[in-house]
């Protein structure tokens, strides 16, 4: 393998990639730009384990078998599936980044996009039933603590949002003026999206806001948030968790089919089709 000019060697353009590219242009988040900067990492070390000189190591280089290598080196390190995956998606953006901007390059990209990701099996995860739905929901007291701790489970549900999601809320994201209510909300990457809610939802937060975001109510932007001492601060997922365990001490009596560990995640259905279903049979709330 012999010397290449800078321009051709395979970590050339990774600086530009990450502080330029993908923080500046495509605004991804600290954590995904970190992500992928370890990645790089990782994928170097692996070069250099291979007895190869950076200054040696292009772009033409890095083709199927090298990276197949690569995939094989991080299971056997200990990566999981997933992992060894993220590692291989990153490089194959960095390559695309790299065959934008030089035409010459472009084979080369497309031979490393063809390389396969590990397949991973879905883990079997507990699920809440409909009847254990419907108990959660109705567990809470007809008190203004209880109304808070009723809107967060359904928002979860219904909304089908993550648990970061339902906590970075602001009262200003909240959209109950519309024929169809939404809420806006900042998933990964700070990218934003609309998700419409049911009008049972609505109704909820509709109360919620008259108790919680009242004239006599504590001065704050975050639409579920906590006062200890005085102080206002945004709701932490532990909160949540707790208000979550409550429900479940209570109900658990009745219902010894709920899995042993509730997670605010199980109230999420990604598919709302079933979700629209599910709430017209069930009328959970």
């Amino acid at each position: 393998m012999k010397a290449k000019s800078l321009n051709e060697l395979f970590f050339s353009k990774t600086r530009e990639f990450l502080d330029g590219y993908l923080t500046s242009q495509c605004s991804r988040s600290p954590h995904t730009v970190k992500a992928y900067r370890d990645s790089l990492t990782v994928f170097r070390r692996y070069v250099t384990s291979q007895g190869i000189s950076l200054k040696k190591f292009g772009f033409e280089d890095c083709n199927r078998d090298f990276l197949l290598g690569f995939m094989e080196y991080l299971q056997n390190s200990g990566y999981e599936k997933s992992s060894c995956n993220q590692r291989l998606a990153a490089i194959k953006s960095y390559m695309w980044y790299v065959a934008d901007g030089d035409i010459t390059l472009q084979q080369d990209a497309l031979m490393v996009s063809r390389v396969p990701f590990i397949r991973t099996s879905d883990k079997e995860r507990d699920t809440l039933s409909e009847e254990c739905l419907k108990a959660l929901f109705t567990a809470p007291a007809k008190d203004k603590r209880g109304l808070r701790d009723t809107t967060i489970m359904i928002i979860l549900y219904d909304s089908a949002i993550r648990l970061s999601e339902l906590i970075g809320l602001k009262s200003s994201d909240v959209n109950l003026q519309k024929s169809i209510p939404y809420l806006r909300i900042k998933g990964k990457g700070d990218r934003e999206r609309i998700v419409s809610i049911s009008d049972n939802a609505a109704n909820h937060l509709r109360n919620y806001l008259a108790l919680y975001h009242g004239p006599d109510s504590p001065v704050t932007d975050s639409l579920f948030y906590t006062v200890i001492h005085g102080s206002t601060h945004p709701m932490s997922p532990g909160n949540v968790a707790r208000i979550i365990d409550k429900y479940v001490r209570i109900i658990r009596p009745s219902h010894p089919n709920l899995p042993e560990k509730v997670h605010p995640h199980m109230f999420r259905n990604p598919n709302l089709n079933k979700i629209q279903t599910f709430r017209q049979q069930m009328r959970l709330y």
